[in-house]
């Protein structure tokens, strides 16, 4: 099909023919990638990842074996901690722009999924 030989097609002529259709091929020096599900992190140390840009569609290709860690049991770090809860942030503004309680403001967004217009029109 592709080439003469029965080894395949040429990497540096797959790149040419590649970059003549508009695709381009970036590698990226990735140090960790970490997936999130809702009930595990997938995460890959020292991981190959490259990007391919298909005429302004990205796609990122990760090769590697990851490892598996149920989501929170990273350690206990504070990073950990902001994704189990709502953010401080988000709990602010809320009593801010209702004038309710930092309590009902959390409540509120609990009950709402941390959707902050949901959240203040409850509190409304």
């Amino acid at each position: 099909m592709f080439g003469g030989g029965g080894g395949g097609l040429n990497p540096s002529k797959m790149k040419q023919m590649m970059e003549q259709m508009g695709i381009d091929i970036e590698d990226i020096d990735a140090e960790e990638v970490v997936i999130k599900t809702p009930d595990e992190e997938l995460v890959f140390s020292d991981a190959e990842v490259q990007l391919m840009d298909a005429q302004g569609q990205e796609t990122y290709q990760v090769v590697g074996s990851p490892e598996s860690r149920e989501r929170g049991a990273g350690g206990g770090t504070e990073s950990d901690e902001a994704d189990e809860g709502i953010p401080q942030d988000d709990i602010d503004l809320v009593a801010q722009r209702t004038g309710a309680g930092e309590e009902a403001a959390r409540e509120a967004l609990e009950e709402t999924d941390g959707d902050l217009a949901a959240a203040v029109e409850r509190l409304e």
